[in-house]
């Protein structure tokens, strides 16, 4: 089964917009066709946004944050990095991404795109996974 850590963006776009790439690919995960890791920090800075740019209730956010962490793998991250110096934030992606052994780290922000890779984890698009996943006939695509 394919590991994979999503960026917060990954989280925001999916659970906003239905129907898009974002959308589909945690339906992926809540159908146990891949294996998502979360941690806490991603599950705050997702609330966080949730309420700060789109104005969710308290109670709306406390739901998905149940429902991410009902089909997500519970990560708890072991090492610090500082190695988006202009995004911060973003380094806690890396941080569950490589506490959980992921195969790729999805995310639409540049500060981790331009990375290209971590720890020889391929930092991609969703648009990219969605189409790893259907070449390697992940059930549901």
């Amino acid at each position: 089964m394919i590991r994979v850590t999503a960026d917060t963006n990954i989280y925001v776009s999916g659970l906003n917009f239905r129907g898009g790439h974002p959308f589909h690919f945690l339906e992926l995960a809540r159908r146990g066709e891949i294996r998502l890791a979360v941690s806490p920090a991603i599950l705050d800075e997702l609330a966080e946004v949730l309420q700060r740019k789109f104005d969710w209730p308290a109670a709306d956010i406390a739901e998905a944050r149940e429902l991410l962490s009902s089909f997500s793998q519970r990560v708890v991250t072991t090492e610090t990095f500082d190695v988006v110096k202009d995004d911060p934030d973003d380094n806690r992606i890396l941080e569950c991404a490589a506490a959980a052994r992921s195969d790729y780290v999805v995310s639409g922000d540049r500060h981790l795109l331009n990375l290209r890779t971590f720890r020889d984890i391929p930092i991609i698009k969703v648009a990219d996974f969605m189409e790893i996943a259907s070449r390697n006939k992940v059930p549901g695509l």
